[in-house]
């Protein structure tokens, strides 16, 4: 007997023990609450003797709906409808009472009128609690979505393309690295066998004969800002111009800009549109779903940049209520909601307890909106995509977060981030079968738009916030907490030292004599942002000199800063490192790295690329990183973290049918959004036709 069939009779066992179980709770409680009901003797029994007995009386009476009650209603289909379904329930009743009879224990009784009432109840607890195990299950739910789209084709009497079509499928979050180690230990069956690898737990086994692989893995580095914001827009649109980090303030419109808030969202898709003059990826009979920008769709679900909109053309939550207009989706994303609700509970106490380290908190509504992440944005995800390959759309982009939000607090490389690559890998499964089923051929491709790099936050090394030693560098007060800490101690020692003060009191009293606005800091994963809002344009170093005389000096000294990025009036974009290194970023390449040395090829061309955008930071400032381990300082409370450079948050993957061209020529590396955005574009033309408009062309050329 296969592994499926075993898994198939184990999950049908699983539904009778816990229908079985229901049944009898039930018992007990309508036992309790209707006096002409009992389930002990008149002498009176233990609380296991009536246990026992209302679990026997429910397993005897389940048996004879199950055997007796198919041979009663064919017996009655000829009865009329109305007098069968008076007759369904003194039927029922009639069978409780034989139950009671036959009842092993010989304990229970009811009055005839009080048995219709039990009998009623307990099958339609028995009937929900089926229903809910079943619709649960991957099988029973794609069978049922067959049958629906049937349906819909007969109704409509459409056809399908020929041509094949396209699903892109994002793994939000998971890197390179990571997905090859998922499918190394068998994490990710389904993954594994469209690259034809052999996890080390089924090496013993012989390979299926005919079975190569299907798909190609390619690596490919993001841009500085590695996060979705950055990565999605240039992917969906083509250009991620002007996109510094995940939160920015531009000075100009005097407002922050945060890629996952609506109204910030929107713009950026107004602009990337405007900068390209062409609609997005997706424009050609394409669906967006679950993705920060629409791509250029028609048909969305969950699309954070039309999320703002007003009005019926607001399409963007359509895909929840189409999700939970139907009760069994709604049964099956309910119960995993909670249970998903229950396991962060436990995981996040299990940790506490082990003291593992790294660790953040993980209490308050986190474990609800891990559940959102990993329960309902799946589900309704999935359950859109799948309509859209039933509905034969063209080309499909969607989203998959549930990877990204658990990862960034339990660790990339965690147990519990592996549990949730376990889920993801049977919805993908799940979608590989619906696409057979599909009215054209579907090729799947899987990509990933940045990875997560490990490591404990900046706040618990050093005791303090970035914030808080921009402001000790500034000469500003800080908290007293970060006032103890030896970085807040030694930034005020550098205020003081560059502004020939004594050496003891307070830092308050050493303040410029002048008011000056406080500077703004903001934080994108180990990328912290540094602006100064009562200054209109981007100020140069000179300038930020002039006013905090020990401010660079103090960042770029930290142990915990890598390096930081300041415009410069003598040289343009200037790195400034540890001991006093600095190099213009003019004269930066993988040959001579300069600052950069720990961040691995590239670097430089992306520090260069974002010092070019016009609403990059006063100054931008990026984390200390370990090669040999691979960590990073997370300037958030974040032991998963992503947004800049250092590590595997740069490595995401490219997965292809080995059908379509190769991404780059062999030798070759893919490197940034944009030109992923290209490598789609082309796959869709070759799947679908010049109908499909080619890439546009970019205004920006970027720096190399």
């Amino acid at each position: 007997m296969g592994g499926g069939r075993w898994r198939s009779v184990l999950s049908g066992v699983w539904r009778s023990v816990t229908v079985w179980a229901a049944s009898t709770v039930t018992m007990l409680v309508l036992a309790g609450a209707l006096p002409d009901f009992q389930l002990q003797s008149d002498t009176g029994d233990s609380a296991t003797r009536i246990a026992l007995t209302a679990a026997a009386g429910a397993g005897v009476f389940g048996l004879l709906s199950s055997l007796v009650w198919p041979l009663l209603v064919r017996a009655l289909l000829l009865v009329p409808a109305l007098v069968l379904g008076l007759l369904v329930f003194f039927l029922n009743g009639s069978l409780l009472l034989i139950a009671l009879r036959i009842n092993p224990s010989g304990r229970g009784e009811a009055a005839p009128e009080t048995a219709v009432v039990v009998a009623a109840v307990m099958s339609a607890v028995a009937s929900a609690t089926g229903a809910a195990l079943v619709v649960r299950d991957d099988d029973a739910y794609r069978r049922r979505l067959y049958r629906l789209a049937d349906r819909r084709r007969r109704a409509s009497g459409r056809t399908g393309p020929s041509t094949p079509g396209t699903v892109l499928l994002q793994l939000d979050g998971v890197g390179h690295d990571v997905l090859e180690e998922a499918v190394r230990k068998g994490v990710m069956p389904a993954v594994a066998e469209w690259l034809g690898a052999r996890p080390a737990a089924a090496r013993r086994i012989p390979p299926r004969a005919g079975r190569g692989p299907t798909h190609r893995l390619t690596a490919w580095r993001t841009d500085w800002s590695s996060q979705t914001g950055a990565s999605q827009l240039g992917i969906l649109h083509g250009t991620n111009h002007d996109v510094p980090a995940f939160r920015w303030y531009e000075k100009d419109r005097g407002e922050v800009m945060v890629c996952n808030r609506p109204s910030s969202a929107a713009e950026l898709q107004r602009r990337a549109v405007e900068h390209t003059g062409d609609a997005g990826l997706l424009a050609f009979d394409g669906a967006s779903r679950g993705n920060l920008f629409s791509g250029g769709a028609e048909q969305l679900a969950l699309v954070l940049s039309m999320a703002a909109r007003r009005g019926r053309g607001n399409r963007s939550r359509a895909g929840y209520f189409a999700y939970f207009s139907d009760p069994a989706n709604a049964v099956r994303t309910a119960i995993s909601f909670v249970a998903e609700v229950f396991r962060e509970v436990g995981q996040s106490t299990r940790a506490r307890v082990r003291k593992r380290r790294p660790r953040v908190k993980r209490g308050g509504l986190y474990p609800f909106i891990r559940a959102f992440a990993t329960v309902v944005e799946r589900d309704v995800v999935v359950a859109a995509v799948i309509g859209d390959m039933l509905a034969g759309r063209a080309a499909v982009y969607a989203d998959l977060v549930a990877y990204d939000e658990v990862a960034h607090h339990s660790g990339p490389r965690s147990r519990d981030a592996e549990r949730v690559l376990e889920r993801l890998d049977r919805s993908l499964a799940l979608i590989a079968k619906v696409a057979e089923h599909a009215p054209r051929p579907y090729r799947i491709v899987l990509l990933s738009d940045h990875g997560q790099s490990p490591g404990e936050t900046f706040l618990t090394r050093y005791g303090l916030t970035l914030g808080s030693l921009v402001r000790a560098g500034c000469g500003l007060p800080v908290p007293r907490r970060a006032r103890r800490t030896h970085s807040g101690a030694e930034a005020r020692s550098a205020v003081r030292a560059a502004l020939r003060r004594p050496v003891e009191e307070d830092a308050e009293q050493y303040r410029p004599s002048y008011r000056r606005a406080e500077p703004l800091v903001l934080a994108s994963g180990n990328l912290g942002l540094v602006s100064f809002p009562d200054v209109p344009h981007r100020m140069s170093r000179e300038e930020i000199d002039r006013r905090h005389p020990a401010l660079l000096s103090t960042l770029a000294n930290h142990p915990g800063i890598g390096f930081v990025l300041v415009r410069s009036e003598e040289h343009g974009g200037l790195v400034l490192g540890a001991h006093g290194a600095e190099a213009p970023v003019d004269e930066l390449s993988d040959a001579h790295p300069g600052p950069l040395v720990d961040f691995g090829p590239g670097a430089a061309a992306a520090v260069r690329r974002t010092h070019a955008f016009p609403h990059a930071a006063d100054i931008m400032v990026n984390s200390w990183y370990d090669p040999q381990e691979g960590e990073v300082l997370a300037f958030e409370e974040q032991i998963g973290s992503h947004g800049g450079l250092g590590g595997d948050q740069g490595r995401p993957f490219l997965m292809s049918p080995v059908t379509l061209s190769a991404p780059v020529e062999d030798g070759g590396e893919l490197v940034g959004a944009e030109q992923v955005h290209r490598v789609l574009r082309r796959w869709l033309r070759e799947s679908d036709g010049p109908r499909v408009p080619r890439a546009a062309r970019r205004k920006d050329r970027r720096a190399v």
